[in-house]
């Protein structure tokens, strides 16, 4: 037979299945095998399943919830190793199926029959050998999972378990100890009352049932027809109608299962009316003598299935207290003899014989109910059942060194413990009163509710000071001896600590069970027979209280630590408790839940989450990836069953121990795994139930969902919405506060996944019948929506899908109930577990799509910060602060400014070629003038749109490019993209309107020049004929002439040439008084008034020093702003006329009228225009009076340089040189190459270099130093020099007059100091890039000129090479090359070594001049650039005047990382003429009230400040944040009320007690 492909590897096992006998046909009876001759080898058996490394090496369960790829697969059965895996995965979401091993090819059969026998062959082993095999490899506590779920699935579970390969019995006594059951037995006393208790501490009756050699009755399948009712058949115990029941079992004969009957109180349902225990063992009891011996002694009755009573020794030496039944199939003959030798009566006797099952099982159905009867008084406890177990020599499991000592650590805190509510007063204290009001104040410290009247800095420093006292109260108490035990239990090794926690829990469950039991009880007694409200209500608080568990514990050590760690004098103290988080992260690494939120106090422990958060991290570095699975839902809808049930996990599911507040757990994902699920571990968050009804009485209970929701939702990445569809109402509430909560993560960038679970839903057509409910949903999720919009002020937002991507088939999940039956005899549905794992794979799958979300530990911790200190803030979307939100913007700021400045710095490249191409139009052509210059420039404006086109569309490709990525964080800065997209076309605006004008302005000095240029060439075109024919005439002498004869020649034909030519000098005008109609033109709407004040002034007296603004009846803040605009303002105005000036072109009014024009727009921006009216006249007036002595300057060097009779006075000895060189006929290369270098080469590589330096230099700058990439940078920057300098008037004028300062620090400071070395050797760069391309070009031309003659073509053809790079004065070249014999080899020589010389003369010039001073007049001036690059949009908070940092131009809200004491700028107290204190960023989430021009001066909330400043976001502060203005307030108090003349602020005394530090720490916690 040819074996299929996958089955090679197991021919192993093929031989060991080969080597029993066959197997034997599916009607064949369980028990008519015999007992194996042959010995099995465990060892062989565990091989074949692929466990014989947890033989030794136990298994455990954290490996067993590892997220792997089996949790998205339900292959079928491909290997013998894969059934543990199917059991385990199977059985930790309480599948019913688990013990179901047939692989589906052996099921299927189909076409390659011989394939399926094979696999048949490979895949059969009999359910309790695998299971028996898991529980050898499994260590205890995963034991002790197996055990409860197979509970709850109502599978028995192991009693005794052997061990073939050593013979050893272990008595399971640990791993039931977690079983809990609830049920209500029949009493007259207490009917319908349940009991609640721990199945080992119960004394139940049990009755066991064995087998004496062979039998043909299947004993498990009778016990499961006896123990089941007709509507609810259990298969409780392995038998031969199952899958692989019939299968020969190899390992797990002499194994005892145990299972209980439970009543559930309703008499038509019940089989028996009290709770029995049932043991059955598997195989002959002659062969298993110490389990058969161990339930005779224990056991209340035992029934003996047998074929043939002839070994009867064993049987009759059985304990006088138990009862002994022999079931047979049919009656024997000598039944009395029997009987009698049996020492029983004959009634226990049952056979079978024609009896149906049902019959049959009726029958021993009532001997059972007989001895249940009879048997109250001698039921022992599996606990007590220990010491019979050692007398026969089994083992208990609990025996081990590590449990035993555990217990006694465990039982020495919980024996102390009576009366719960008085143990949390006495041993819990930290916890209690200290705690809750601590976090109160904290809630109040953000919220600032009940401050009143009093300033808000003064109230926040109580409330710090309360703060800090309750601290100091809660270190003053020692820990208590409980909490002592505890952390030294904690400290103990890992297994034992294990041990403790489980032994903790267990005792503490049980506790909290028998308390609450009791309380509850007298609670209904008290409702029945209508007893006090006040004790009713008290019964309600106990009840309340009285749940205790390991967090409460957890929860003290964590109020220890941060008692201690907020001391700053407790360094001792801390010391002893710093190893406490790092427990607590071992805990979580091991399986143990982190509690996040306090459901008690509802709040966080900060400091110690932080705390254990980072050393988890520590931990499992570098794998510490992390993706959140959240769970929300209204409280007992199954929410946390629903995560056991997915993930195995043990979330507290029991009525006592509901889950309050919000907790962790950490699962490990498999190596091979992470990258699909884009994690290397996945955190999995229980909360408590929404609409709790403890809490439902409280004013805040609404609030607290809210909290609870925002809080879990903004951690998950994947969030679970759990709706009971019984219940439409919670269904509209639950659907209320989540879409409140997707709202708040929208609005901060954060994207989960998101499902809508209904539990409940029985049909199995529910999704498709349920699209009217699906459609419902989604109708009340746009409903909901709609008004959470309007209640977070979004109006933008109108539906769900607004918020989130929303599938109404892929996002809804329909659940049916979880039990099938009643219980407690119920087991999980099928249909339950199928359906939930069936979500898990789409959970996990959906995990691999949440790339971009994922996040490291600590990036996790900041999400927990920023998002609790938002809640507490209650006005969660204006008050989000997120570190990791911030460093997401920062990168793209600074990626989005690289391409700006990239985009600027093309573009500026571009038009310096272009507008060298105008300027050189027609210069050196061989026929100048052919072309129009108008369409030049018409062309370069296309060329320019093409190349403003294509860098628009680089920087915009690179933000969606950006934005498309996983990596950083992007998701949430999306809010962001449109304000970068709209920045990027505003920069191609800007650059547009730029470039356009300077080549018009290009355009127009060509024009304006070109008459000039046509003056000079006609004399220059006259001299030169004068000139030759002068030569001529002096060459046909007959006289030898000699220089003395050429000079007095020469200078007759000038002067006779001078007179004959005409010379129109240019007027020269008083440009201050063509500015003055200018302004009197701007102004003259103003009216007569100005019009007769601008008659009084002079322009000349103004403009010659600094602008201040003077203005009486205005407060001091009003003052600043508009200094810091007018500040603004002139500093444009001035870089626009340095522009001007640096052309060298004559003045004109357009100039003159474009400064007015800025200084308009400037005005115009000014939202309070009231106040700008009173500034506008005398800042024209300054900004007039500067142009005019500038424009005078620019117009007098323009007369002066244009005069063309000084210019051919210039010119005459250069002629006359050359007119006897002529004559002589000497050499002039090396003359004429050094003039045109000197007079044409150095003045274009000068103004080369004035134009180019600049941008090189930005480039540098921003290279070299980080803080320049964004504004939020450079602030940091800014203020830590600030801080180093700790000047007074250094802040001052930073206050003041913001841009100024900046422009000067950016001038005397970063530039300079960055570039004074660089400077030179920047310089020397450019030079040897230019005189490269000079010496390139003269060696070009000089190759393609080896015949010509002609220098001036020679030269023309340099120049014309140049034409890009240089601007070369063609009326130079044109006087220097019109008279000469060079020749054009030699002349090249000489040239190319002038170049040389040149470079070497304008690197010592530039060596020498001051940076300060070259960089001031460089022709793009880098500090302009700089300064225009981080002022941004100039915005400045309209309470603080603190800049706006936001990216680019384009934004639509502005912000800033730090706001400021209102104080500083001179704002002033409501009541009292002295300064403030209050911060905007306080007072914007409190009931206080301001006034202003745009309120009209009427009284309104600063909470409400967006209705008048809507594109300002003030967010709220930390404490640590705004320590650096407060520590600047403080120390400089009376400087600046001296300087206000006003009253010194009242400084809150926290203020003055922060160091420079603090203040500066608190600056690298902001930036």
């Amino acid at each position: 037979m040819e074996l299929p492909p996958d089955a090679e590897e197991f021919e192993d096992a093929r031989d060991y299945f080969d080597a029993e006998e066959e197997v034997q046909p599916s009607s064949a009876r369980e028990e008519e095998y015999p007992v194996l001759t042959k010995e099995i080898s465990l060892l062989s058996f565990l091989q074949d399943l692929g466990l014989e490394q947890h033989y030794h090496d136990k298994l455990s369960l954290r490996t067993v919830l590892q997220i792997d790829k089996r949790t998205v697969t339900d292959d079928p059965v491909q290997s013998l190793s894969a059934l543990p895996w199917i059991f385990l995965k199977k059985l930790m979401m309480f599948n019913a199926t688990a013990r179901n091993f047939v692989s589906e090819k052996a099921d299927e059969g189909g076409e390659e029959d011989n394939q399926a026998d094979t696999h048949k062959q490979i895949f059969l082993l009999n359910p309790t050998d695998v299971v028996t095999a898991l529980f050898l490899c499994a260590d205890s506590f995963l034991q002790q999972e197996m055990v409860s779920k197979m509970s709850v699935c109502q599978f028995s579970v192991p009693l005794l378990l052997p061990n073939c390969e050593c013979n050893q019995i272990t008595f399971m006594l640990w791993a039931m100890r977690d079983i809990m059951k609830i049920y209500t037995p029949h009493t007259s006393t207490h009917p319908n009352e349940f009991v609640e208790e721990r199945i080992v501490l119960s004394d139940f009756p049990l009755v066991s049932f064995v087998r004496l050699g062979d039998c043909s009755i299947s004993k498990s399948q009778t016990l499961n027809k006896l123990l089941s009712n007709p509507q609810q058949y259990q298969d409780i115990f392995v038998h031969k109608d199952m899958e692989c029941g019939d299968i020969r079992r190899k390992i797990s004969n002499g194994l005892v299962e145990i299972s209980w009957y439970l009543p559930c109180g309703n008499k038509h349902i019940d089989i028996f009316p009290r709770p029995v225990a049932i043991a059955n063992l598997r195989g002959d009891i002659n062969e298993f003598i110490p389990q058969y011996s161990f339930l005779c002694e224990m056991s209340t009755a035992v029934f003996v299935f047998f074929d043939k009573l002839d070994k009867l020794d064993l049987v009759a030496n059985k304990p006088d207290k138990v009862q002994l039944f022999l079931v047979g199939d049919s009656e024997i003959k000598d039944l009395k003899a029997k009987a009698q030798q049996l020492n029983i009566e004959s009634d226990n006797f049952i056979f079978r014989g024609k009896m149906n099952e049902d019959r049959f099982a009726r029958t021993l159905r009532s001997k059972m109910s007989a001895v249940i009867r009879n048997s109250q008084n001698n039921n022992k406890s599996l606990e007590k059942m220990t010491e019979v177990a050692h007398e026969l020599g089994i083992l208990v499991d609990e025996d081990i060194t590590e449990c035993r000592n555990a217990k006694v650590l465990a039982d020495a805190i919980t024996s102390e413990i009576h009366a719960i509510p008085h143990f949390k007063e006495t041993q819990l204290l930290l916890q209690g009163t200290f705690w809750k009001e601590l976090a109160k104040l904290e809630k109040e410290e953000c919220r600032l509710q009940k401050a009143g009247d009093q300033s808000i800095e003064m109230y926040k420093c109580d409330l710090s000071a309360k703060k800090m006292e309750l601290r100091k109260q809660q270190c003053s108490l020692k820990p208590s001896k409980t909490m002592t035990l505890f952390i030294q239990a904690l400290s103990r090794p890992c297994l034992e600590r294990a041990y403790f926690l489980k032994w903790m829990r267990m005792n503490l469950d049980n506790l909290t069970t028998k308390n609450v039991s009791a309380l509850k009880g007298q609670y209904k007694k008290c409702q029945e027979s209508s007893g006090s409200r006040e004790y009713i209500s008290t019964l309600g608080k106990e009840i309340s209280c009285s749940s205790l568990g390991i967090e409460h514990f957890l929860r003290e050590l964590g109020q220890l630590y941060e008692s201690v760690v907020s001391l700053s004098e407790n360094a001792e103290s801390e010391k002893q408790i710093s190893h406490l988080p790092k427990l607590c992260a071992e805990l979580l690494l091991e399986g143990f839940p982190l509690e996040l939120l306090d459901g008690d106090a509802s709040n966080i422990p900060m400091r110690w989450i932080s705390a254990v958060l980072k050393e988890l991290n520590d931990l499992l570095q570098p794998n510490n990836r992390i993706m959140a699975v959240t769970v929300l839902g209204v409280q007992s809808t199954g929410k946390s069953t629903l995560l056991n049930t997915m993930f195995g996990v043990q979330f507290a599911v029991s009525s006592g121990r509901c889950t309050r507040g919000a907790f962790m757990l950490l699962l490990k994902v498999t190596e091979e795994f992470r990258e699909e699920v884009s994690c290397d571990y996945l955190v999995i968050i229980d909360t408590e139930g929404l609409k709790s009804p403890e809490l439902a009485q409280l004013d805040n209970s609404h609030e607290h969902d809210n909290e609870l929701a925002t809080l879990v939702v903004g951690l998950s990445d994947v969030t679970i919405i759990n709706i009971a569809m019984e219940n439409s109402t919670d269904m509209k509430d639950i659907l209320q506060i989540v879409v409140h909560a997707f709202l708040r993560m929208k609005e901060v960038g954060k994207k989960p996944k998101c499902f809508f679970v209904h539990q409940n839903v029985s049909d199995a057509s529910a999704h498709t019948k349920n699209v009217r409910g699906r459609t419902l949903v989604l109708d009340q999720l746009n409903e909901m929506t709609k008004l959470a919009a309007q209640m977070e002020n979004s109006d933008q937002i109108t539906k769900f899908t607004d918020v989130m991507e929303y599938d109404a088939n892929a996002s809804n999940v329909y659940i049916p109930g979880l039990w099938h039956g009643n219980p407690p005899m119920a087991s999980v549905s099928t249909g339950y577990t199928a359906k939930v794992s069936e979500f898990k794979k789409r959970v996990v799958d959906s995990l691999g799509t949440c790339r971009a979300s994922q996040n490291t530990m600590l990036e996790f911790l900041e999400w927990i910060k920023s998002l609790w200190s938002s809640v507490k803030f209650e006005k969660f979307i204006f008050s989000f602060r997120n570190s990791l939100v911030a460093n997401a913007y920062r990168k793209i700021s600074v990626e989005f400014n690289k391409w700006a400045w990239s985009f600027r710095k093309d573009m500026h490249t571009w038009t310096l070629k272009a507008e060298a191409n105008i300027s050189n139009f027609g210069k050196f052509s061989e026929i100048t003038r052919t072309h129009d210059l108008s369409k030049l420039v018409s062309q370069l404006k296309r060329d320019a749109d093409s190349e403003l086109s294509k860098g628009e569309k680089t920087v915009l490709n690179n933000i969606t490019r950006y934005f498309k990525q996983t990596k950083g964080h992007v998701d949430l800065v999306e809010r962001y993209k449109e304000d970068f997209v709209n920045s990027g076309k505003s920069l191609r605006r800007e650059l547009e309107n730029t470039v356009n004008n300077k080549l018009e302005a290009a355009s127009g000095i060509c024009q304006a020049m070109s008459k000039l240029q046509d003056f000079k060439k006609r004399q220059r075109v006259t001299m030169e004929k004068k000139v030759l024919e002068l030569l001529e005439e002096c060459r046909k002498s007959k006289f030898q002439l000699t220089d003395e004869d050429l000079d007095r020649d020469f200078d007759k034909m000038w002067k006779e040439t001078v007179k004959e030519l005409s010379f129109q000098p240019l007027p020269k005008l008083n440009i201050m008084d063509c500015v003055f109609k200018q302004l009197r033109i701007n102004l003259q709407h103003k009216g007569s008034s100005v019009t007769e004040e601008l008659a009084k002034a002079n322009l000349e007296d103004y403009g010659k020093s600094s602008f201040n603004v003077e203005i009486g009846k205005l407060q001091n803040h009003q003052v600043s702003e508009l200094q810091s605009l007018s500040d603004n303002i002139i500093t444009k105005s001035e870089q626009f006329i340095e522009e001007k000036v640096a052309t060298k072109t004559d003045y004109d009014d357009t100039y003159i009228r474009e400064v007015l024009q800025i200084t308009d727009e400037g005005l115009n921006s000014c939202k309070k225009p009231k106040h700008c009216d009173k500034i506008e006249v005398p800042l024209k007036k300054h900004i007039c009076g500067f142009a005019g002595r500038k424009f005078q300057t620019m117009h007098d060097s323009f007369i002066h340089e244009s005069d063309l009779r000084k210019r051919l006075d210039q010119s005459r000895d250069v002629y006359c040189r050359d007119f006897k060189d002529l004559f002589h006929e000497r050499d002039q290369c090396q003359k004429k190459a050094e003039e045109f270098v000197d007079h044409c080469l150095v003045p274009a590589v000068e103004a080369y270099l004035s134009k180019t330096m600049g941008l090189e230099i930005v480039e540098m700058v921003k290279g070299k130093n980080t803080h320049f990439h964004t504004r939020t940078l450079f602030q940091e920057f800014v203020l830590k020099g600030l801080l180093d300098e700790f000047n007074f008037s250094e802040y001052l004028q930073y206050l003041r007059s913001y841009t100024s300062f900046i422009k000067n620090r950016i001038l005397s400071g970063s530039v300079c100091l960055t570039v004074e070395k660089e400077l030179a050797e920047l310089e020397g760069q450019l030079l040897t890039k230019i005189t490269k391309d000079i010496t390139r070009s003269i060696s070009k031309q000089q190759l393609d000129r080896q015949k010509s003659s002609n220098i001036k073509e020679f030269v023309f053809a340099v120049c014309k090479d140049l034409e890009e790079s240089l601007v070369i004065p063609a009326d130079s070249v044109e006087e220097l090359m019109s008279l000469n014999n060079a020749n054009v080899h030699q002349f090249a020589e000489w040239l190319t070594k002038s170049v040389e010389e040149m470079k070497m003369q304008l690197q010592h010039k530039g060596q020498k001049q001051d940076s300060a001073e070259k960089i001031k007049n460089l022709q793009f001036n880098p500090v302009d650039e700089l300064l225009q690059q981080l002022m941004g949009c100039g915005e400045q908070c309209p309470f603080c005047g603190a800049p706006c940092e936001a990216t680019g131009t384009g934004h639509t809200e502005h912000f800033a990382t730090i706001h400021r004491p209102q104080g500083l700028i001179g704002n002033l107290s409501f009541t009292a003429n002295k300064l403030m204190t209050d911060i905007c960023t306080s007072s914007v989430l409190s009931e206080k009230l301001f006034t202003s021009e745009e309120t009209k001066h009427k009284p309104h909330p600063f909470s409400k400040y967006r209705e008048f400043y809507p594109n300002w976001r003030i967010l709220p502060d930390t404490i640590e944040a705004s320590q650096y203005w407060k520590y600047v307030f403080a120390q400089f108090n009376k400087e600046f009320a001296q300087f206000y003349e006003v009253h010194p602020a009242d400084i809150p005394p926290a203020w003055k007690e922060i160091t420079k530090e603090q203040a500066e720490s608190s600056l690298k916690k902001c930036f």
